[in-house]
């Protein structure tokens, strides 16, 4: 059996790595077993859940996320815009994410929508915000409307820092301090390694947030740390970037080489190229892309629209115990 070394841990922690399960699997390629870290999967027709729970510090080290559990619903057919599949994922995120709700029934929910609403893929966090049911406002001016199935409820997108001139975390510890909410839950895109879990995907974590980390701007961490109030992320890739996808296009040139060059081994012929030769390639990879260029799909627009709604479909059937399906569909914005 293999074991993890130090010098590994090193060469990982080198490469940012949003997902959890992403991050698992870079270090599990030639590991079988990783020290503090557990990982359970299921496997259905149309969905897999990833469940991770790093143990402890030493696992944190190892696989670059903080201590705490990871649950990662990944569903290759949501592009394909199904009305009936998109419930199914809103009632399985809802049953996926009240675990981490580890609040008493009548306790207040402040949902924070992370992200530019100027820019589509990262709008996700504010348009969930716009989608759920409030209600913080109905238990003050009409209480007779509401039974003990509701939760209080109040929700905020923030902006980002280029348009308030207010970091995010400053915004957000304000709000707390005023409201005093009971739990905190944040919703923001983020970025994947594999082009397969952009707009597929969407991570629950109780470890926290840092706002901004999808486009590589992260800034302060939202956590227990820096809120005191139990913080529960909500993430959704929607953009890869550009080394990412000349990694993948190298992969996949090294593979047709292998096949046009029958019996030729990949390290074979890049070592047999000459410097101009691979340059030649990698800019015909990379061409129009340019530098640390972040990507997302052409089908960006729909999809936010479509997973924003899946969400807070599913946050409004976790957050209130009095919604049936039909209500949840009516209340969702």
């Amino acid at each position: 059996m293999s074991s993890y070394s130090d010098d590994e841990n090193a060469v990982k922690q080198s490469v940012r790595v949003d997902l959890a399960v992403e991050a698992h699997e870079m270090v599990s390629e030639n590991v079988d077993a990783i020290p503090g870290i557990h990982m359970d999967q299921t496997q259905e027709e149309n969905w897999k859940i990833s469940r991770m729970v790093v143990e402890d510090e030493k696992g944190a080290r190892i696989i670059g996320k903080l201590p705490g559990r990871y649950v990662t619903i990944e569903v290759p057919e949501l592009r394909k815009k199904d009305p009936e599949l998109q419930e199914q994922i809103s009632l399985l995120f809802a049953e996926e994410i009240k675990p981490f709700m580890t609040v008493a029934d009548d306790a207040r929910v402040l949902i924070i929508g992370l992200g530019n609403w100027n820019v589509t893929p990262d709008a996700i966090g504010p348009m969930v915000a716009e989608s759920v049911f409030v209600t913080r406002h109905l238990f003050s001016l009409m209480p007779d409307l509401l039974d003990d199935g509701f939760r209080s409820v109040s929700a905020i997108s923030p902006g980002v820092l280029g348009i308030t001139g207010i970091e995010t975390s400053e915004i957000v510890l304000g709000i707390v301090d005023r409201i005093k909410p009971d739990l905190v839950i944040a919703i923001d895109a983020l970025a994947a390694r594999s082009l397969d879990r952009v707009n597929t995907t969407i991570q629950i974590a109780d470890s926290g947030i840092q706002p901004g980390a999808g486009v590589g701007n992260p800034r302060k961490a939202l956590n227990r740390e820096s809120l005191g109030v139990d913080v529960v992320a909500i993430g959704i890739p929607t953009v890869l970037d550009a080394a990412t996808i000349a990694s993948d296009a190298m992969e996949l040139v090294l593979s047709h080489l292998d096949q046009r060059v029958p019996g030729t081994k990949q390290g074979d012929v890049i070592g047999r190229m000459t410097p101009e030769e691979k340059r030649a390639m990698v800019a015909e990879v990379l061409h129009p892309l340019g530098h640390n260029l972040m990507v997302t799909p052409k089908e960006i627009d729909e999809f936010v629209e479509d997973i924003a709604h899946v969400v807070a479909l599913g946050l409004n059937l976790a957050i209130h115990k009095g919604l049936s399906i039909e209500d949840a569909k009516a209340l969702t914005h």
